[in-house]
């Protein structure tokens, strides 16, 4: 008698393989190192299937945004996360790095106001990152 065809599965995810949640906070992580401002991860699972969390970052200038850029890409990248796209290189006004089930937005302080994601997502439950507050001096 012939085998019954067995059933695909998804492959698992490697046991060393990160949470989104990690992702999320190994991305803010890099953005404050790089002194990224208002640093805000968005838990936007329950409202969105695009993404688990939006991080979203503040910069004051365009090295700052290619800094911030730089340093989440080269966190991530040493964690085996590598982006599924990245959009804005070019203007440096609104970057946004796609990691699949993280999306981080990287904004000039003007285009964050223009756009207002955190009004647009105001129902997402946000993520303490523990990260030291602004106008706070960080422990050394």
């Amino acid at each position: 008698m012939p085998e019954a065809p067995r059933t695909r599965l998804a492959p698992r995810p490697a046991p060393d393989a990160l949470t989104s949640e990690q992702v999320a906070r190994i991305a803010a992580a890099a953005a404050d190192a790089k002194h990224g401002r208002d640093i805000l991860a968005l838990e936007v699972r329950e409202l969105t299937s695009i993404a688990d969390y939006f991080v979203l970052v503040s910069v004051a200038s365009s090295s700052q945004a290619e800094a911030v850029r730089d340093s989440i890409d080269q966190a991530l990248s040493r964690e085996g996360r590598e982006p599924l796209h990245v959009e804005g290189r070019a203007e440096l006004t609104w970057i946004l790095m796609d990691y699949a089930d993280v999306i981080v937005h990287v904004f000039r302080e003007e285009a964050r106001s223009f756009y207002g994601l955190e009004r647009l997502w105001g129902d997402a439950p946000r993520l303490d990152l523990g990260l030291t507050p602004p106008g706070s001096v960080k422990p050394g």
